[in-house]
């Protein structure tokens, strides 16, 4: 394979011929026109690996969908109901999820499953994104009637719908809750190797971490390893570097779902960096969870520079308000990322997307071969 600015390094971009882009590429951004700016990393291909279906419904689609269910929602227009289910008001992680009652609501039947991540995958390919995986705990939606089955089959016929009609790749990864007992996450695991090869990935462990360590769910860890299955674990958000060591340690994640508070214990830190496991980071939500207390003290730049495999998601794209866009936009512009390093972060997602290894490669081909294309428009822009 030829080498590009990509395979060959970032210090390849310096070389090269065209000194526009090359600047553009490692310019402070904050120097850069911001229109310029945020059209070029609106465009730019991403890969999003840490995003939650029922943290990312439009509301529009809410209010249709409350309608048919007899749900009432506490707000009654779009941009009303935009507003309210932004998390700006939340003490902690817990205050966070308290949103997601209200999502749940309209997501108990067949067709608004399959309609929400339908709508996923639309709004992540207008983001750019070229793969993503998105998650969700199927038992949160069997209230209005559905069995596991069911819930599972419309979630994945509205992301290979998205799919067919949008070209960016969609896959699901199972949740399970860290406040439900350990026999549920083992069922969410047995649910998850059931459907492997129907599109499911990997196996989640979400939830409030504080009292409910990831150690409890140990079986259903195992049984999704000893059936070839991927897991990955949301730790070190709502609690420190040991749970994300116990996420690791006695779970076996093979990625790490924020990972925010590693740097509260250096090992660890070096550790993350050596295995090249990947940080989920999800910037704007960590601000919103106090995990963090801004984008300039977010310590995702200095993980970046450590040599941690970094990617960039939004968590929730309603919740907190974002798109991938506009992640990356606050990443330029607020932590210090030029574009080639934002390039790199695509990069470190597409190894560490739970695909395949020759459909892997295939997506890493592309992307590079769309990296290069975007450096040159973006030295003529």
């Amino acid at each position: 394979m030829a080498a590009t600015p990509w395979t060959a390094g970032t210090s390849r971009l310096a070389r090269a011929d065209d000194a526009a882009a090359a600047h553009r590429h490692h310019a402070d951004p904050a120097t850069l026109p911001a229109a310029w700016l945020h059209h070029r990393l609106q465009v730019m291909p991403k890969v999003e690996l840490h995003c939650h279906l029922d943290g990312s419904l439009r509301p529009e689609t809410m209010l249709e969908l409350a309608r048919d269910a007899n749900v009432v929602l506490p707000r009654t227009t779009p941009d009303e109901l935009r507003a309210f289910m932004r998390v700006d008001d939340a003490r902690h992680l817990g205050d966070y999820l308290a949103r997601f009652d209200i999502t749940v609501s309209v997501l108990q039947t067949a067709d608004a499953l399959e309609r929400a991540a339908y709508e996923l995958v639309q709004d992540a390919s207008r983001d750019g994104a070229r793969y993503i995986e998105v998650r969700n705990a199927p038992r949160l939606n069997v209230h209005g009637g559905l069995t596991l089955d069911q819930v599972m089959d419309a979630t994945l016929r509205g992301l290979a719908r998205g799919e067919r009609d949008s070209g960016t790749i969609a896959r699901f990864i199972v949740c399970s809750l860290r406040h439900w007992t350990p026999d549920v996450s083992l069922e969410m695991a047995q649910l998850a190797v059931r459907y492997r090869d129907q599109g499911v990935v990997a196996f989640d462990l979400a939830g409030g971490e504080a009292g409910h360590p990831a150690s409890a769910h140990a079986e259903a860890f195992l049984y999704a390893r000893a059936h070839d299955l991927n897991v990955t674990c949301h730790a070190g958000e709502g609690a420190g570097a040991d749970s994300i060591r116990d996420a690791l340690v006695v779970c076996g994640a093979y990625r790490i779902g924020h990972g925010v508070r590693a740097y509260e214990d250096p090992s660890l830190v070096h550790h993350l960096r050596d295995r090249r496991i990947p940080l989920e980071l999800c910037p704007t939500s960590n601000i919103q969870t106090r995990v963090a207390r801004s984008y300039m003290e977010h310590p995702i730049r200095a993980y970046f520079e450590q040599g941690l495999a970094v990617t960039i998601n939004t968590d929730n794209r309603l919740m907190s308000g974002v798109t991938l866009t506009d992640e990356f936009v606050h990443a330029a512009t607020t932590m210090r990322f030029t574009i080639s390093d934002l390039a790199q972060c695509t990069l470190n997602a597409c190894d560490a997307a739970f695909l395949p290894l020759d459909e892997r490669v295939m997506l890493r081909r592309r992307l590079e071969a769309e990296l290069d294309t975007h450096h040159a428009e973006s030295a003529q822009a």
